[in-house]
């Protein structure tokens, strides 16, 4: 005899597929960034996910300008400005774009 439960579709599968995708996105998005932000370093040291964009690295404005261009362009989004305005680290310019890539 069957039961509901051995007649429901095994949607674990479905569910890794996804969180996959999920954490794949999150590292090109992350790598893009640091790669954009790169140039911009002091004194050799890596750009992690709490590096402040303004306090930590070499840019200005409209350098930051630059690169939110530059990946709006390569994930597809468009990040409004006042959003923009309040990133501070390289982990919230990441969340924002992953905010809209999945939307």
């Amino acid at each position: 005899m069957q039961t509901a439960r051995n007649l429901a579709p095994d949607t674990r599968g479905a569910i890794n597929v996804l969180e996959r995708e999920r954490i794949t996105l999150r590292d090109d998005v992350m790598y893009e960034v640091c790669r954009q932000l790169a140039p911009y370093r002091v004194d050799e040291k890596p750009i992690t996910a709490q590096t402040v964009i303004y306090d930590d690295l070499s840019i200005d404005s409209l350098a930051v300008m630059d690169i939110v261009v530059e990946l709006e362009d390569r994930f597809d989004v468009a990040i409004p400005i006042n959003t923009v305005a309040e990133i501070r680290t390289v982990k919230e310019l990441a969340d924002a774009i992953l905010a809209l890539a999945r939307k």
